[in-house]
């Protein structure tokens, strides 16, 4: 039914791949995960069903089995923010910055609005459309997403302590380092990194040599850098937005 392309991208278990679908003859994206592991593509396909519709939210088109692997097919999207920022310099203007995270900030909204949060901001999790929809920021990745608030009996998720790290180190809140329950206020703290990130060229706990620190050590690393030194140098509106985002309850 599908004919594999170039890798797009991969995770622990999944592997994207650009693909061309046989029976209609056009290119789609699918993202394959073996068989043997507990589904996440479905229930990531099952959460994208439930945003369809929204701006910048990507389409699911087909969730089954083929051979070996749980396959979910999507719509097929441009390069990724982080491809855009090495091909950049690895720095984008402020202009540029603001348009992304006026467009970011209503994605999440919209997907708050919907009862999840999406666990997991960076970077490579930010595409561009294709064609008309070039200048259209889509967040991807839904795998580690979740229901915040549950509609059927009306009560948001308790908050708990001792959770595992689920979202990238460099750019999680501080909460997900401390292994407490995971808010809509963890989404909006790390869209401000990656914000940051995007207008400073790098972060503080990012070495030079794109060494890979320990998640202890980043930890360690955001709790003594003070906000006044992270956004040196940027517009203070950065400043205030993440004081913001980290004083926001977890309800």
């Amino acid at each position: 039914r599908f004919r594999l392309g170039d890798v797009l991208g991969s995770g622990s278990y999944a592997v994207v791949y650009r693909a061309w679908n046989i029976i209609k003859d056009n290119a789609v994206a699918i993202k394959l995960e073996p068989i043997n592991h507990s589904s996440s593509v479905q229930r990531e396909y099952r959460i994208l069903k439930n945003l369809e519709g929204g701006i910048g939210i990507p389409c699911a088109l087909w969730f089954g089995r083929e051979s070996a692997y749980h396959a979910l097919v999507l719509d097929l999207l441009g390069p990724s923010l982080h491809h855009i920022f090495l091909a950049h310099n690895r720095r984008f203007n402020l202009d540029t910055v603001v348009n992304l995270g006026d467009q970011l900030l209503s994605r999440l909204e919209f997907i708050h609005s919907h009862n999840y949060i999406h666990g997991d901001i960076k970077p490579q999790n930010v595409v561009v459309g294709l064609g008309d929809l070039k200048h259209t920021a889509f967040l991807i990745d839904f795998s580690t997403a979740k229901e915040f608030w549950n509609t059927l009996t009306g009560v948001h998720i308790p908050f708990r302590q001792g959770q595992c790290l689920t979202s990238t180190p460099a750019f999680t809140s501080i909460n997900d380092h401390l292994g407490l329950e995971l808010g809509h206020c963890d989404d909006l703290e790390s869209l401000t990194y990656m914000l940051i990130y995007c207008l400073q060229g790098s972060l503080p706990w990012l070495t030079s040599d794109q060494e890979q620190l320990s998640s202890s050590s980043i930890l360690e690393c955001k709790v003594n850098t003070t906000i006044e030194v992270l956004c040196q140098g940027i517009p203070v509106q950065f400043a205030t937005i993440l004081i913001y985002t980290r004083t926001l309850a977890f309800s």
